[in-house]
């Protein structure tokens, strides 16, 4: 057996006894980070909903990243630059270009000369004596200048059809490294609709008094408890369908993985409006929330007081935790939860 079959052998044997490596990934246990949030419960962290223009806008919490609403803002992925032209052949000679007015020339002007060489040294050779001698001189000087005039003829009109054709009109000028497609449709930024112009912009307002913050605060307390209760239809009460959307898929990832959040004796210790503005006839009021509540998760398959019954979280002991809810209204209608932002 020679050494390369020996070799491969060895890697075969060697492939063959490698373990296969698996990879496995831990879930997110009950899906709550410290802090809490009822949208960060069933492993779905994150901001959700909606606040009209200003869903993507920056207002010192974590940016929204579920929401309906289409992000207007430019695109910034860099378009790839045109590709560069190599710069336009010179122009050729005209010998070249015109082939045959440049053969029926070299012919005449190579007949020509012949004509003088060898013209001229038949005249030369004739005898003088003869009576013939004057007339042939003077027919080889009188075609000499025929030729002459021929050949002058000749070069006039090449040199008039030499300089039409540099005077004509001819296309547009190519420049080198652009082409007229080298500047398409996609270099040019069309601006956003929702900011061509002023009047699409929200306007500040002061329509939310104190009336209007106690509702936010019995707005909080409502969704908490039908949260803990899991109940969707005293949600679709107090959030926008998007929001209870969101509500309902975490309620479902939760009962798939047999676990129930639970936010109970919940006490507001702040809840002051932070923005508040008007889009057409909707209004809108965002407010940092900060409460204590005992936040915790249980266990479906566990009873009370089992190992395992806690899977997060601690049902006897509050916690702090810090959320900025954005409410909206419809023509001074009934306030509702559109929007979760998780703090920073």
């Amino acid at each position: 057996m020679n050494t390369s079959k020996l070799i491969t052998i060895l890697v075969v044997v060697a492939m063959a006894a490698t373990p296969t490596l698996s990879f496995a990934r831990a879930g997110s246990g009950g899906g709550r980070s410290s802090g809490g949030g009822i949208s960060q419960g069933g492993g779905s962290s994150g901001s959700i909903g909606s606040r009209g223009s200003r869903t993507y806008d920056s207002n010192g919490y974590k940016p929204i990243e579920r929401s309906t609403t289409p992000n207007s803002a430019p695109s910034t992925t860099p378009r790839p630059a045109p590709a560069v032209q190599p710069p336009p052949a010179s122009p050729s000679p005209f010998w070249q270009r015109h082939p045959l007015l440049t053969g029926l020339a070299a012919g005449i002007a190579g007949s020509w000369i012949g004509h003088l060489l060898f013209g001229a040294n038949n005249t030369q050779a004739a005898p003088h004596g003869e009576s013939g001698t004057t007339d042939g001189a003077n027919d080889s000087g009188g075609g000499s200048i025929f030729m002459l005039l021929l050949l002058m003829l000749l070069g006039a009109a090449g040199v008039y059809y030499f300089m039409k054709v540099r005077r004509s009109p001819s296309a547009a000028p190519a420049y080198p490294g652009m082409t007229r497609n080298a500047v398409g449709e996609g270099d040019i930024e069309t601006v956003p609709a929702s900011r061509a112009g002023f009047m699409n912009q929200p306007q500040i307002t002061s329509a939310v008094g104190p009336v209007d913050r106690d509702k936010f605060k019995e707005i909080l307390s409502d969704v908490q408890t039908a949260w803990s209760h899991q109940n969707l239809d005293a949600l679709k009460h107090l959030a926008t369908p998007e929001i209870v959307h969101y509500f309902s898929t975490t309620l479902s990832e939760n009962v798939s993985r047999e676990v129930e959040n639970h936010v109970e004796d919940l006490r507001i210790l702040n809840a002051e409006v932070t923005e508040a503005w008007t889009e057409n006839d909707t209004d809108y009021a965002t407010v940092p929330f900060r409460w204590t509540a005992r936040d915790y998760t249980i266990s479906l398959t566990k009873q009370r007081g089992e190992p395992g019954y806690i899977v997060e979280g601690d049902d006897k002991n509050p916690t702090e935790a810090s959320e900025a809810w954005t409410f909206m209204r419809y023509r001074g209608g009934k306030w509702l939860l559109s929007a979760i932002q998780q703090v920073e």
